[in-house]
């Protein structure tokens, strides 16, 4: 197989604004790309929207060269053959259904060149769940990236048992040389990483909500000017390990059992173990040595307040916290 990072043509099989979102990245990366959607108005849409969003970037300056250079690059097809015709690597969009994905995944091993990427945007579903029974099942791989992609410039890797290293090493070149950052999972798992963190806040808003605690305003609102807008800047792990003197273990020590009883009163029972909190702080004081503690606090301070000001200073982001 072909270990280069060079800039061949990449396949975006659907339309979606998953779709959309991956042919962004792969064209303002300089490579070919080629839209397939068999809806001529999806298809037609899915340009309009490539041509705004591009626009958008090179207005905000987050785009080396200009958005009509990377709009050239990206041609839009309803051949599925065409789109994949000389492909490195294939990105598969379409909606979250097993049996669609099969058969899709099917077609793609048979059509696709043998030495090209098969990989899936799925959100839920595994590789092990679409591909195992494929001839060519070593290159098939799941790339679950945040939406948007390229403005959220992270993706989860996550192979099957049966994906070749080598194709996940390819795959991870690909997109760090897109600047894409990636997270590898180390198994396969429902949801994969990115939805069950967010699925976690979810089912508890939703339950906030239920319960007449508050309204989804003000959840929202909570999220947004608190929750995330912290996370914007540092982890959650990395949250707690500032917010408390004496790091993250003595976190675990204070908050720890209050964390324990509230997930229990929604029927989960995970508790912090000592050596689970062992092994959570060791990854961060070999990241941050606690002498270094109340440094790292100013930094998070200061690059709070700089997101402060430019949300006082820019009237798009002002209009956006408004509505």
């Amino acid at each position: 197989m072909n270990k280069s990072t060079q800039r061949s043509a990449v396949a975006i099989i659907g339309g979606s604004s998953i779709g959309t979102g991956w042919a962004i990245v792969f064209a303002v990366g300089g490579h070919d790309v080629r839209v397939f959607d068999s809806d001529p108005e999806r298809l037609a849409d899915a340009r309009q929207e490539v041509l705004n969003r591009l626009d958008g970037l090179e207005e905000f300056g987050l785009m080396s060269g200009t958005s009509g250079e990377s709009a050239d690059r990206i041609s839009y097809v309803n051949n599925i053959g065409s789109a994949v015709e000389g492909a490195g690597h294939v990105q598969e969009c379409i909606s979250e259904d097993m049996l669609a994905k099969q058969k899709l995944f099917s077609e793609l091993d048979m059509i696709a060149p043998t030495d090209a990427v098969l990989a899936s945007s799925s959100s839920f579903l595994s590789a092990s769940t679409f591909a195992a029974d494929l001839p060519g099942r070593s290159r098939t791989l799941v790339l679950h990236p945040a939406n948007p992609p390229y403005l959220l410039r992270i993706v989860e890797v996550v192979p099957a048992p049966f994906t070749s290293p080598e194709v996940v090493d390819r795959t991870a070149r690909l997109l760090e040389g897109l600047d894409m950052s990636c997270v590898r999972l180390g198994s396969e798992i429902e949801g994969f990483a990115y939805n069950r963190l967010q699925g976690a806040l979810l089912r508890e808003a939703y339950c906030l909500v239920r319960d007449g605690i508050l309204s989804v305003g003000d959840i929202d609102r909570l999220v947004r000017d608190a929750l995330g807008l912290r996370w914007s800047v540092i982890g959650p792990f990395e949250t707690s390990d500032l917010n408390t003197r004496g790091g993250i273990e003595a976190h675990a020590q204070r908050m720890g059992p209050a964390y324990s009883r509230m997930g229990q009163e929604r029927g989960q029972h995970d508790p912090w173990t000592k050596e689970l909190v062992a092994e959570v702080t060791a990854a961060r004081r070999k990241v941050l040595p606690i002498e270094g503690w109340l440094q790292r606090g100013n930094e998070r301070d200061r690059a709070l307040m700089a997101l402060l000001r430019a949300r006082r200073q820019d009237p798009d982001l002002a209009t956006c916290i408004d509505d």
